[in-house]
């Protein structure tokens, strides 16, 4: 007879279940490889497979809160602080909503919003509190990289034969919520890979952009293949991609990335970045031109103007409801199409609750940024620098449309935030140990407590 085995995971004890790296892995998985406009359709947008995997998870967590026997090594931590904060703010909105004079079809919307918000808490709290070491956590990442090239090669593929591809998926029990459309600028087709739509497929690739550079250079263990292929297609994907979002997402990374970098290797991104893109303009006739006119043509473009032309009418809405919005997810396309998700919390879940998601990504931000000036491990400082440059490219992306009624959006970001609290969590007793740092990068003098 095989007996159960039960262990310890990162405070989760899990018995017969895997550990939450190989959860957060098939939940990977299903959150890239699935195209995201399959659902289960009595579900309808809250449906998608990843997002009830998600919640599986979220119950998972809840399950091992109300029977674990240890309580000594709990360790919340500021960023699940601030994501408490954020999702009560949402509860509360979602009361709001429904105290109110409401609409049908406002109702649904704003039931479909609260379970994807409890999607996120799950995938969030799962890697926050279940990574067990930094080991397993290196692994990860890597598993996020690769899952980057890999839709990044898609992208390259579906450029090259003007095609979708996706759209031939078919899996039993799952229906499409929307049509597979063919995205064209100036005559090029604009590769979305599994997203449903462009915008979100560049914002994603941005978020992984940086973790496949921190693997590029750092995850030694791994052949020069996996270590260089997937930073090699998402390069090469984000120019013919053609969109604002994937540059500007890209510049922010870069930004945020090159300042604690060796010179040595901000030598070697400039000189390679400078020559990818020559290759690419020179060969691919006529992308240098689409690409300079969608910042030099911006005021022609139509979802440029859109966004600029509703900062008037986000005032009209927030003054019905400033504090606590009119519940996420309440704001309908007919209204306005708002492809800003910073406005769109604004009106949702008012004032508070886009001041305590703020404060979550500010929360995540800092205790990286602590932890890197003060490990000894020059591996740890990068790794930390990289999850605030993901962070950072997500954020900007959010600004350019409504990221959170898009499952790989949303589920990416808060991936990545309970991720930076795993490692401000596995961290802190390492602070204390010999230092593993390289001669290429001196550690501090002090080294303070996260």
């Amino acid at each position: 007879m095989m007996l159960a085995r039960k262990h310890r995971v990162g405070g989760l004890v899990t018995g017969l279940l895997p550990d939450s790296v190989t959860w957060l892995t098939v939940y990977l998985v299903l959150l890239l490889a699935i195209p995201s406009r399959l659902v289960l359709q009595p579900l309808a947008s809250a449906g998608a497979p990843s997002q009830l995997f998600a919640l599986v998870g979220l119950l998972w967590w809840a399950w091992y809160q109300v029977s674990r026997w240890n309580v000594a090594d709990t360790w919340h931590g500021p960023v699940r602080t601030a994501l408490a904060a954020f999702l009560a703010s949402v509860a509360l909105s979602y009361i709001g909503a429904m105290l109110r004079p409401i609409e049908a079809d406002e109702v649904s919307t704003a039931d479909v919003a609260l379970i994807a918000a409890a999607s996120w808490a799950g995938t969030f709290l799962v890697a926050h509190d279940g990574i067990p070491s930094r080991e397993r956590l290196d692994l990860l990442v890597g598993r996020l990289a690769m899952g980057g090239g890999l839709l990044a090669l898609l992208g390259l593929v579906q450029f090259a034969t003007r095609q979708t591809l996706v759209d031939v998926i078919d899996i039993p029990g799952l229906s499409a919520n929307q049509q597979a459309f063919d995205f064209e600028r100036s005559g090029f087709t604009r590769p979305s890979g599994t997203a449903t739509h462009p915008i979100e497929y560049g914002v994603v690739l941005t978020m992984f952009l940086p973790l496949a550079l921190h693997s590029a250079f750092h995850a030694r263990h791994t052949s020069l293949v996996a270590r260089w292929l997937p930073l090699a297609a998402m390069a090469l994907i984000i120019p013919l991609s053609l969109s604002r979002s994937a540059v500007v997402g890209t510049v922010v990374c870069l930004l945020v990335l090159m300042p604690t970098w060796p010179a040595a290797r901000r030598r070697l991104a400039l000189v390679s970045g400078a020559a990818l893109l020559g290759v690419v303009f020179v060969t691919v006739p006529g992308v240098l031109g689409s690409f300079t006119s969608m910042f030099t043509q911006i005021e022609n473009d139509p979802s440029a103007r859109s966004r600029t032309d509703s900062y008037g009418l986000v005032l009209d809405f927030v003054a019905d409801s400033p504090l606590i919005g009119r519940g996420l997810g309440t704001f309908l396309p007919k209204y306005w199409i708002l492809d800003n998700q910073l406005l769109l919390l604004l009106v949702t879940v008012g004032v508070l609750g886009l001041a305590t998601f703020l404060a979550t990504l500010t929360a995540a931000v800092v205790v990286l940024t602590r932890l890197r000036r003060s490990s000894r491990d020059a591996d740890t400082r990068d790794l930390a620098q990289t999850l605030v440059a993901s962070l950072a490219a997500g954020t900007a992306g959010l600004a350019f449309f409504d990221g959170f009624a898009f499952p790989m959006t949303a589920g990416t970001l808060f991936l990545l935030l309970g991720m930076s609290g795993a490692l401000a969590r596995v961290e802190r007793p390492a602070l204390r140990r010999p230092s593993r740092a390289t001669s290429s990068e001196a550690p501090p003098t002090t080294v303070p407590g996260p």
